[in-house]
């Protein structure tokens, strides 16, 4: 269970050449709704207090979060009482200087990130968690068509067996992606599902495998004593697995998103978040506040509804597109 592949690259190629545009379609509406009027803020003759209580109220309006707007409002006024910021320009690049820091999160648990650093294990398992209703199948989907693209062999698992509406919705992504699906009836025992598919994994050489989960919060302890035995499961194939835990979150439901990532951040150990509906919601800075208040870094955006809409996020590139002007 642990053959690797030197020297690949990581996990989800960067190279498909609609990417940047995927991400910019994603990007868009947080920065035509929010940050754009906050670049604005910055078009006066010197910083005075109302500067600081504006731009206050657009980053919490913006989902930013309260704890994280704070954080970044002292480390500028820090820096223009020490002498560091003096003219309004300067602040507005200051801002986006802090705004980047808070989204340089160590990645190096997972490897979903780190392309080209670590040898890949094979079959590579993917958890992939979240509260129903937030696009985690479908993004499951997005995943496996963006493996899939670069050659790898990909089996889905139907771990999510407290609702039949969830397994075929899988099967029906599995087909439309060209994934395989394996899965049981409803109300087997996931664990049961995850060990019959890491089975047939190794006997049929996949390179990867994406297991779904239920998520249901308001049953918060049937939630991790479920996810805590899939991971037993796992572990007893490999126990180097699962290789990465990736949460998917609904970027339109701001702040609750951060509230769900607490909750399974207990459950299990979160390597990454893959962004849902960016494209919906004028509130990204909810991904400043994931970062800032978990540590965990958010690796793929989604863009669109189609199993090709989805992009790897990049911090430096998200700030330098919402403080970009409106082409």
């Amino acid at each position: 269970m642990k053959e690797t592949r030197e020297g690949e690259a990581g996990l989800v190629s960067e190279q498909h050449p609609q990417l940047e545009e995927k991400a910019a379609e994603a990007i868009a509406p947080t920065r035509r709704a929010w940050f754009r009027r906050v670049t604005q803020l910055f078009d006066r003759s010197r910083i005075d207090d109302a500067l600081w209580e504006e731009l206050e109220e657009f980053l919490i309006a913006a989902d930013v979060g309260v704890g994280t707007t704070t954080k970044v409002l002292d480390r500028l006024q820090a820096r223009t009482r020490d002498g560091e910021i003096r003219r309004p320009e300067e602040a507005r690049a200051a801002l986006k200087e802090e705004l980047i820091s808070l989204l340089n999160v160590d990645t190096a648990k997972g490897f979903l990130a780190t392309a080209g650093e670590k040898a890949l294990p094979r079959p590579f398992v993917v958890l992939v968690v979240g509260v129903n209703g937030t696009g985690k199948t479908t993004s499951i989907a997005k995943l496996a068509q963006s493996l899939k693209g670069d050659g790898r062999r990909v089996i889905l698992v139907a771990a999510d067996t407290f609702r039949a509406a969830a397994i075929d919705q899988l099967r029906q992504w599995g087909q439309r992606v060209g994934a395989e699906v394996i899965a049981h009836r409803e109300g087997a025992d996931p664990g049961a599902v995850v060990f019959d598919a890491l089975s047939a994994a190794e006997a049929r050489g996949a390179d990867v495998v994406i297991i779904d989960t239920a998520g249901r919060l308001h049953t918060k302890a049937n939630l991790m004593e479920e996810l805590g035995k899939i991971v037993r499961v796992i572990r007893r194939k490999d126990p180097s697995a699962p290789h990465d835990v990736l949460l998917v979150l609904d970027a339109t439901t701001g702040q609750n998103a951060l509230l769900q990532a607490k909750y399974f951040t207990e459950a299990v150990d979160v390597t990454g978040i893959l962004l849902a509906k960016l494209d919906g919601s004028g509130k990204g800075g909810i991904v400043f506040a994931i970062c800032d208040q978990l540590r965990i870094p958010v690796l793929f955006i989604g863009a669109g509804e189609q199993p090709q809409d989805i992009a790897p996020f990049r911090g430096r590139d998200f700030v330098e597109a919402v403080f970009a002007a409106d082409s």
